[in-house]
C-alpha cells in the first residue's frame, strides 16, 4: 500500500466507498436506460435500547462526500479490472451530483421512523450515495446520543463537571475516532484527548499523563516533581498508580514543596466515589478528573454516592456506545418517476413497511418543551403547522444553498433541543416513547398503497 493515511480512504478512491451492488445497479440503469428521478429517505425505524431520542449528527460530511463526488483515473481502472463496461465507465468520469437533499440540521433531536435526510434525484445518483450516508450519519448520530446522554446526566444532577473524550485508542478505527471526537463534542463534550481531532474540527483539546510517566521514575514525588517542574501550575497528576490516598498527600506535598497550584490531580482505578472522597480531604479544592469505565450510568452512580469531581474522561463506552453499539439506519426508496410524475412507493416485507413518498416533518412545542411530532407528506398541510419544520433544503439542483453550521453552533443547538425535551422522553432506563404522529394524508396513502400492492401482487 502506497496510502498516507492510516484510514486508506483518501479524496482518490473516497467514490468507491460503497456496496459493489449499488455500481451494479447503476451500470445496469444506465446501459437499460432507466434513470428515473427517484426520492430515497434515510431513517431509523427503531431507537437503541433505552434511547427515547437521537442527536443527529455527520451531516457535514455526508454533504461533503456529495459535493466532492468525481470518479478519477484510479477508481475507473479498479472497476474496469473488476468487469464493468467501458461506456459505464465513460459516464462515471463525468458524474456530478445534480439532485436535491432535504435533511435534519446537525444537532437536531430526531425520532424513530422520521427521515434524518431524503435525496431526490436520478436514481443513478441517488442510488450510489446509499452506504455513504448510513455511515456518516449514523455512526455520528450514535456517540452524540451517547455523550448527549452523560452531558444530560451531569446538567440534572452534577454541578457543571467537564466531559473529556478519551476514547481514540478504543475507537473502531482511526476515523471512527476523528468522528466520535467531534459527534461527542456535538453532544455535549467539552473536548477531545485527540489532537488530530482538534485541529480538524476545532474541538478543545486535552490531556494529563499516563502511569507511564509514574512508573519511569523510582519514585512517585520524584514524577511528580519532574511533571510539576516542566508544567507547573498546569500540571495534572495521575495519583492512582501504587495507591490513591497516598499519592493524593505526595502531591499536595509535591505541590506545596514547589509553591505550584496543581490544575488538578485524575483518578483512573478503584471505587471511584469512596477514593474521590478521601482524596478531597487531603487535597480540598483541588480538581479530580475521573476517567476509568465512565459513561452516563457510571456519573449517575457517582453522584449518588456523593463523589466528588470536576470532569470525567468517558473512553470506550463513549466511542463504541457500549450499551447500544449500534443504530440500524436504512435507506429506503419512497418514490419514483413514472410518466412524468412523481409517484410514491414502499416496501410491505413483514416488519419492514416503510411509509411512502418524499416528507415533511413538523415539531410542535408547548410551554416551551417539545410536545410531538407529525411527519406528512411534502408539502401536506400539518395540525399545527404553526410548529418547526425540521427538514431543511441543503442541495438543490447539485448546489448547496444553506450555509452549515460551525461545531461550536451544532453543539449548542443540540444543547438547546435537548433542554426542550421533556425529562420522561430522556430518561437512561426505559424512557417514555415521544409522540410522533403520521399525518392524515400520508396515513391514507399508506393504506391505499399498500392495498394496491397487494392487488398487484395477488394477480401477478
Amino acid at each position: 500500500m502506497t496510502e498516507t493515511t492510516f484510514g486508506y480512504v483518501t479524496a482518490e478512491n473516497l467514490p468507491l466507498f460503497t456496496d459493489l451492488y449499488e455500481l451494479r445497479m447503476m451500470q445496469g440503469y444506465y446501459n437499460q436506460e432507466h434513470n428515473p428521478k427517484a426520492t430515497f429517505s434515510l431513517f431509523v425505524r427503531d431507537l437503541p435500547p433505552n434511547r427515547g431520542y437521537m442527536v443527529a449528527a455527520g451531516l457535514e460530511q455526508a454533504i461533503h462526500y456529495i459535493e466532492t463526488l468525481s470518479f478519477g483515473e484510479r477508481t475507473l481502472e479498479f472497476l474496469n479490472e473488476h468487469g464493468f463496461d467501458e461506456e459505464f465507465l465513460s459516464h462515471l468520469a463525468e458524474l456530478a451530483f445534480t439532485g436535491e437533499v432535504r435533511a435534519m440540521p446537525e444537532g437536531t433531536l430526531a425520532f424513530a421512523n422520521e427521515p434524518l435526510l431524503e435525496v431526490t434525484a436520478p436514481i443513478m445518483q441517488a442510488q450510489l450515495l446509499e452506504t455513504v450516508l448510513i455511515n456518516q450519519i449514523g455512526f455520528q448520530s450514535l456517540i452524540a446520543t451517547k455523550a448527549s446522554r452523560m452531558r444530560d446526566v451531569i446538567d440534572r444532577e452534577g454541578d457543571g463537571q467537564q466531559l473529556v473524550d478519551f476514547g481514540s485508542r478504543r475507537a473502531h478505527g482511526t476515523d471512527a475516532g476523528m468522528k466520535a471526537a467531534r459527534a461527542a463534542y456535538i453532544g455535549g463534550f467539552d473536548g477531545t484527548s485527540n489532537v488530530a481531532a482538534g485541529e480538524a474540527f476545532g474541538v478543545p483539546i486535552s490531556g494529563t499523563m499516563a502511569h507511564s510517566w509514574i512508573q519511569s521514575f523510582e519514585h512517585e514525588r520524584e514524577a511528580f516533581e519532574t511533571f510539576v517542574d516542566e508544567y507547573g501550575d498546569e500540571s495534572v497528576l495521575l495519583i492512582d498508580t501504587y495507591d490513591t490516598v497516598n499519592g493524593a498527600t505526595v502531591a499536595a506535598d509535591v505541590a506545596e514543596t514547589n509553591d505550584v497550584d496543581l490544575r488538578g490531580v485524575r483518578l483512573d482505578s478503584g471505587d471511584l466515589a469512596a477514593l474521590s472522597r478521601s482524596v478531597d480531604e487531603v487535597l480540598p479544592g483541588v480538581d479530580q478528573f475521573i476517567s476509568s469505565g465512565v459513561d452516563e450510568y457510571a456519573i449517575h452512580e457517582f453522584f449518588e454516592r456523593d463523589g466528588v469531581g470536576a470532569g470525567f474522561g468517558p473512553g470506550t463506552a463513549l466511542v463504541t456506545s457500549t450499551d447500544a453499539p449500534k443504530v440500524e439506519g436504512v435507506y429506503k426508496l419512497v418514490a419514483v418517476e413514472r410518466d412524468g410524475r412523481m409517484e410514491p412507493t414502499m416496501k410491505l416485507s413483514t416488519g419492514k413497511v416503510t411509509y411512502p413518498g418524499a416528507k415533511r416533518v413538523r415539531r410542535l412545542e408547548s410551554d416551551g418543551q417539545y410536545a410531538g411530532d407529525v411527519v406528512g407528506l411534502r408539502g401536506e398541510q400539518l395540525p399545527g403547522d404553526s410548529g418547526e419544520d425540521v427538514l431543511q433544503t441543503v442541495i438543490e439542483g447539485g448546489d448547496r444553498v444553506l450555509e452549515l453550521p460551525d461545531v461550536e453552533t451544532i453543539r449548542t443547538t443540540a444543547s438547546t433541543h435537548r433542554q426542550k425535551l421533556p425529562e420522561r422522553h430522556r430518561r437512561l432506563d426505559d424512557p417514555e416513547p415521544y409522540d410522533v404522529r403520521i399525518g392524515d394524508r400520508l396515513q391514507s396513502e399508506t393504506s391505499e398503497l399498500e392495498r394496491a400492492l397487494e392487488s398487484r401482487i395477488r394477480d401477478e
